[in-house]
């Protein structure tokens, strides 16, 4: 089981560059961030762009990798998104991670101007959206005519720095999601139940990821895949449990999901006066002695 952390774009950068070194000196194995214009009760304070941050992380770390938790339609095309993550997986020397979904009903959904699309629309456009984006990586040249999103002739040279592209890691629930995870997914993230912490009780929140990966084990049996091939990403921080309220929280926190088949455990950095508020020093001894107490 690997440990990652979400380090949320609200710093200025004579700051926020602070946090990703540290992050890498803990030890993580990756740091993502949110890719939105902006997010929730951080509307009215500082947010930076995704793809920027991520190129300056790149520029002041080494070892650790850097994504997207998670990318959207909402406001991307995937031509242009395409030629921001090839020259992000070259600065980043090939550590970049897509952490990618259909989106939802936030602040983004009608940032530009447009109204917000039903479910059903959002996973239409994510069904053209992620095909569309795989070809675009792996290809030197792409045209393809499709309802929602186009390319004619877009160039995309040199390509990625891993090979055949940088890894796909889809966020899905329902089975047109999983079904692209299980086709294109490098590896998939779930955050808990999408009605939210409200409707679940902390006790059984283990259950619901457990039928999760079921229906997504289903999915890639249908596509011909071997479930183990794809890695199990948790997002914490959706659900009312509490797995950095101290090491021994989160160390049963972590062993009950590594049981049930996650692969990486992803955790939010502290931010003082917000929902996702914890003491730095608990933080930081989770970061760096809490998987070692699962062994």
């Amino acid at each position: 089981m690997r440990l990652s952390t979400v380090i949320l774009p609200i710093h200025r950068w004579s700051e926020g560059q602070k946090i990703w070194r540290r992050a890498e000196e803990l030890g993580f194995h990756a740091a993502y961030t949110y890719d939105h214009l902006s997010w929730r009760s951080f509307r009215d304070e500082p947010w930076f762009g995704s793809i920027p941050t991520l190129t300056a992380a790149a520029t002041a770390t080494e070892r650790l990798r850097l994504g997207t938790l998670v990318t959207s339609p909402n406001f991307r095309h995937p031509v242009t998104l395409a030629k921001e993550l090839i020259t992000l997986d070259d600065v980043s020397g090939g550590r970049v991670t897509l952490g990618i979904g259909a989106g939802g009903v936030g602040f983004d959904a009608t940032a530009l101007g447009q109204e917000a699309w039903s479910p059903k629309e959002r996973a239409d456009r994510f069904g053209e959206f992620l095909p569309l984006l795989d070809e675009l990586l792996r290809e030197d040249a792409t045209t393809r005519e499709g309802t929602y999103y186009s390319a004619v002739e877009a160039r995309n040279i040199p390509g990625c720095a891993q090979e055949p592209r940088l890894p796909f890691y889809v966020a899905a629930t329902g089975p047109r999601g999983l079904k692209l995870a299980a086709e294109y997914g490098q590896g998939w993230v779930t955050y808990g139940d999408p009605r939210g912490p409200a409707d679940v009780p902390v006790e059984q929140a283990p259950e619901v990821i457990a039928k999760q990966i079921e229906k997504l084990t289903a999915a890639c049996e249908a596509q011909g895949r071997d479930v183990a091939t794809l890695e199990k990403v948790l997002l914490q921080g959706s659900t009312a449990e509490q797995p950095l309220a101290s090491l021994d929280a989160f160390v049963d926190w972590a062993g009950t999901y590594q049981e049930l088949g996650i692969t990486e455990l992803v955790i939010h950095w502290p931010v003082p006066d917000s929902v996702f508020e914890n003491d730095l020093d608990v933080f930081e001894r989770i970061a760096t002695e809490g998987l070692a107490q699962l062994r």
